[in-house]
């Protein structure tokens, strides 16, 4: 009876260990050759949109040859547009023969993956002509950053609360425009004024009552350490991370840049692949 129960046990065991095992599905990684030394990441499994994506860039040969066309040292290295390759890489254009931009769904896992050092992270376009924070199809960063103390990161928090706040405001006045013309066409600068403070108290509580960020306390201490770029936290999607060759990430972000933080040195991915 013992050696049948150590066998059922022991089956159990086994059992446990297969379902373990089938659960937690291996992170795809990627390796980048860039003229200043290899980059390896790994990409997460819970950002599957974005995972997918950069494989199939990386598999069709997106990436062979574009340049880190964007630096800015303590913050950043940006590459992955189409337009920087050297022999060029068929994209969509409007008539005029302007590129468009390609995006997909943005897959915010926020706060647990954050602009930490070393991150992979999709850039977008700015909130006013992309509100769903969709990520460009192509162009992604790694962030190199910097340390962060807590009144930093207290003044990260006000300053969104305060940023969140004047866009609800500008939204409600949009929303009361036909009201607030009335009242100027009458000349009645009391009601004016009086429904501009009512529509600015009510913008306040709301954001008050669901504040845009607020950082946990192992949040703050990885900030304080290791360093990052908490600013973008929760506004883009990050979707990776090195895992080997943040010396080359630090050698591309130390490079010298001209206008609009494009390096004078060009330095390209030369190939990317996925490691099988």
């Amino acid at each position: 009876m013992k050696k049948m129960l150590a066998l059922i046990a022991w089956t159990c065991c086994l059992v446990c260990m297969g379902c373990t095992s089938s659960n937690e599905e291996k992170e795809t990684e990627v390796v980048l050759e860039t003229s200043a030394g290899e980059i390896r990441v790994k990409l997460y499994n819970d950002t599957p949109g974005h995972r997918d994506n950069f494989v199939r860039n990386v598999e069709e040969g997106m990436y062979t040859g574009v340049l880190f066309h964007r630096v800015i040292r303590n913050f950043m290295i940006q590459t992955g547009d189409p337009a920087t390759r050297p022999e060029g890489y068929p994209v969509k254009t409007t008539e005029e023969g302007d590129t468009i931009v390609e995006r997909i769904p943005a897959e915010i896992v926020w706060p647990k993956h954050f602009h930490r050092r070393g991150v992979l992270a999709a850039a977008r376009d700015g909130d006013e002509e992309n509100p769903e924070r969709k990520s460009n199809k192509f162009q992604f960063y790694i962030v190199t950053g910097r340390t962060c103390l807590d009144n930093d990161m207290d003044a990260f928090e006000q300053g969104r609360e305060q940023r969140d706040v004047e866009l609800l405001f500008q939204k409600k006045q949009l929303a009361n425009k036909q009201k607030l013309d009335e009242l100027r066409a009458a000349r009645d600068t009391y009601g004016v004024s009086n429904l501009l403070e009512k529509l600015l108290d009510e913008a306040q509580y709301e954001i008050s009552e669901n504040p845009p960020i607020t950082y946990p306390d192992d949040l703050r201490r990885t900030y304080r350490i290791r360093g990052g770029a908490p600013w973008l936290d929760n506004e883009y999607t990050v979707f990776g991370e090195v895992v080997e060759g943040m010396k080359v990430v630090e050698t591309i972000q130390k490079v010298k840049t001209a206008g609009q933080d494009v390096p004078v040195q060009e330095i390209r991915i030369n190939k990317a692949y996925v490691v099988k």
